[in-house]
């Protein structure tokens, strides 16, 4: 692993966190990761910080790699796979792109050994949680690789359907964005009240970095220590009756199937459709 030599293709937050993860564990070295995207700024930053290869040349990225990473936006993968000639018939395709099939971007590159996956944003401080599969055409060396290069975002769940990878981006990929959502809700709900927000914050942070933690060790359902902490006609109660009676569990439902049906819909989204939205992270 140390020997091979990665291509990123599309230098933004998630494959800066690869490489952070990779370089942090020693399962690379700097001069054999190559960075590529369309911003030389950008490339400098990368380069400046970890003292990795940077171009702005897709093609000549990938033209010796043994692993090429593609980490573009959805919409931009058409365009972008037009321009990767030259990827090595005996490399690893490592996509971390949302909604994009494997059987898409074996079509776009003429190329076999594809890996999909879905990482999720606390990767970037190697606390995340990414769910992957495998073209039949990896070797199991090539899934050991991309076993490897995954769980340096933190944990990997292989899945042999590829069809989870949809339901993953609803669940695991975009549930940070649900959690921050509702922390933020909490945080003014305090402030609200008349907590300082610098309080406001520190309770709702440390409350469900707990309850996480708890969860995870009383290998309980979530149920029980719901009702563990809801006692008859108490405060809790109060509060899960207005939260279920404004539809939260609903909402959440609802929330992630839409998530999920807008992964399939970026599967199959035409070339060059790009909000301004989606514009490339830094």
């Amino acid at each position: 692993m140390i020997k091979m030599k990665i291509a990123f293709i599309g230098p933004g937050v998630m494959a800066e966190a690869m490489i952070a993860g990779l370089l942090g564990q020693k399962l690379a070295k700097p001069e054999n990761l190559t960075a590529s995207g369309p911003r030389a700024e950008r490339g400098d930053e990368l380069r400046k910080k970890y003292g990795i290869r940077v171009t702005t040349d897709n093609a000549a990225a990938v033209r010796e790699a043994d692993v090429v990473v593609l980490s573009v936006k959805p919409q931009r993968l058409s365009e972008v796979m037009k321009g990767l000639k030259g990827v090595r018939a005996d490399a690893l395709v490592l996509s971390i792109i949302a909604g994009a099939s494997m059987k898409k971007i074996s079509a776009g590159l003429k190329h076999k050994a594809i890996v999909r996956s879905m990482p999720n944003t606390p990767g970037q401080i190697g606390e995340g949680i990414t769910v992957w599969a495998a073209s039949k055409e990896t070797t199991e060396e090539q899934r050991t690789t991309a076993r490897t290069i995954l769980g340096a975002l933190g944990t990997e769940v292989f899945v042999e359907d590829e069809s989870y990878l949809d339901m993953a981006t609803a669940l695991s990929g975009s549930g940070p964005a649900y959690v921050f959502l509702f922390t933020e809700a909490l945080i003014d709900a305090g402030v609200h009240m008349g907590f300082p927000r610098r309080i406001a914050e520190q309770l709702v942070l440390q409350t469900i970095k707990g309850s996480a933690s708890f969860y995870e060790q009383a290998e309980r359902h979530p149920a029980a220590l719901r009702n563990q902490v809801t006692s008859p006609g108490g405060t809790s109660a109060e509060a899960l009756y207005y939260l279920e009676k404004a539809g939260f569990r609903t909402a959440i439902s609802r929330a992630v199937w839409a998530a999920y049906q807008r992964s399939l819909e970026l599967g199959k989204e035409k070339p060059g459709h790009i909000h301004e939205s989606d514009e490339e992270e830094k």
